[in-house]
C-alpha cells in the first residue's frame, strides 16, 4: 500500500456571494479539470515506466536482483516517493509550482519503477481487467464525491484511522503469511479507498472555495492531483490482490 496522506489540508469555506455562480462554476470546473488531467497523465507515466521497466531486462536489473530483491537503487526507488510526498505536504508554501509539477511527475516515475513487479507478478489479463475495474469504481466514486450536497468531512478521522489499521495489518501478515488475513486485508483496503476517493474528491472542491485564482491555484492542483493518485493507485493493488492471476 503507497503512503496516502499528504500533510497540508484545508479548512472547508463557503462560496463567495460576490462571486456570479455562471462565472464561479467555470472556474471550478477549470479547477477539477486540471486535477483530473495531471492525475491521469500521471498514471499513464507511471504505467509507461512500469512496463519499460519489466519489459526490459537491462534496465531490470539496474533496480532488482535476478530473485526480485530491490538492489540499491531499487530500494530508493521504492522510498522516494514517501519522501516526495512530505516534501509536497510540508515544503509547498516555499516551493515553486514548477518545482511542485517536476516533484509529482518525478513520483509518477518513481511509482511506475516501484510497481514494474506487478507486471511481472501478475497476468497481463488480470491486470487489465482489474484496471478497468478500479477505473470504473474511482470514476463513480469520485463524481460521487464532487456532485454530493452530504458533507463527508466527518469521514476523515475514520478513513485515516484504517489507513492506519491497514497499514499495521500488512506488516503484521508479513510474518504470519495468512492467505484469510490477506484476504480481509484487501477487502478492506478496497472499502477504505473507496470511501477515501469520495472523500478526497469533495474535499479538493471545497479547496477551489479557498484558492480561487490566487498564485496558490496550481499548487493546489498539484495536491489535488497527487491525492486522487494515491486513492486509484491502492484502489487499483487492492482490487488486483482480490481479483489478479499471478503467473
Amino acid at each position: 500500500m503507497e503512503d496516502h496522506r499528504s500533510a497540508t489540508s484545508f479548512d472547508r469555506a463557503s462560496t463567495p456571494q460576490s462571486v456570479p455562480s455562471g462565472t464561479f462554476d467555470a472556474g471550478l470546473r477549470s479547477y477539477m479539470l486540471g486535477v483530473y488531467n495531471y492525475m491521469t497523465s500521471g498514471l499513464l507515466l507511471t504505467g509507461i515506466v512500469g512496463l519499460w521497466v519489466a519489459n526490459t531486462a537491462s534496465i531490470r536489473e539496474i533496480f532488482f536482483s535476478a530473485t526480485g530483491a530491490p538492489t540499491v537503487l531499487g530500494w530508493i526507488a521504492i522510498f522516494a516517493p514517501l519522501a516526495i510526498v512530505f516534501a509536497l505536504g510540508f515544503g509547498i508554501n516555499r516551493f515553486s509550482e514548477r518545482t511542485a509539477k517536476t516533484l509529482f511527475w518525478s513520483y509518477a516515475a518513481l511509482m511506475g519503477v516501484s510497481l514494474s513487479t506487478v507486471f511481472l507478478a501478475y497476468t497481463g489479463v488480470s491486470i487489465a481487467r482489474t484496471f478497468f475495474a478500479a477505473a470504473s469504481a474511482f470514476g463513480g466514486l469520485s463524481l460521487w464525491g464532487y456532485t454530493t450536497k452530504k458533507d463527508l468531512s466527518a469521514w476523515g478521522a475514520f478513513l485515516i484511522m484504517g489507513v492506519v489499521g491497514l497499514l499495521v495489518a500488512l506488516v503484521v501478515n508479513m510474518f504470519l503469511q495468512s492467505s484469510t488475513m490477506d484476504l480481509i486485508v484487501s477487502g478492506l483496503g478496497v472499502l477504505i479507498f473507496a470511501g477515501l476517493t469520495a472523500y478526497d474528491t469533495q474535499k479538493i472542491r471545497n479547496i477551489y472555495f479557498q484558492v480561487g485564482q490566487t498564485e496558490f491555484r496550481g499548487k493546489a492542483i498539484v495536491l489535488g492531483a497527487l491525492t486522487l493518485y494515491l486513492d486509484f493507485i491502492n484502489l487499483f493493488l487492492f482490487l488486483l490482490r482480490l481479483m489478479g492471476e499471478r503467473r
